[in-house]
């Protein structure tokens, strides 16, 4: 049965042209995001947008190329720090 990624899932996405590892961040019929990357906001930024104090780095993969990811892990929640 091929794998169908969910959010909190750590994934790789390997083929020809990718190799990339993450976080499923995000998910609806269209497409997923994987998030390959996080990095704490300066106080500037924080000041103008203080709801966020992160940045996010995130790679779309449509349904077509989700036979491709290798499932690693499941994380409780992205609140989870011990597994990010």
């Amino acid at each position: 049965m091929p794998y169908t990624p969910e959010v909190d899932d750590y994934v790789q996405w390997k083929n020809s042209h990718t190799d990339i590892e993450g976080w499923v961040y995000f998910k609806d019929s269209e497409y997923i995001t994987i998030e390959i990357g996080v990095r704490c906001k300066d106080e500037e930024d924080i000041a103008n947008c203080p709801i966020h104090h992160k940045t996010h780095c995130l790679v779309v993969c449509y349904p077509q190329y989700w036979n491709e990811l290798i499932y690693v892990k499941t994380r409780a929640s992205k609140y989870d720090e011990k597994n990010s």
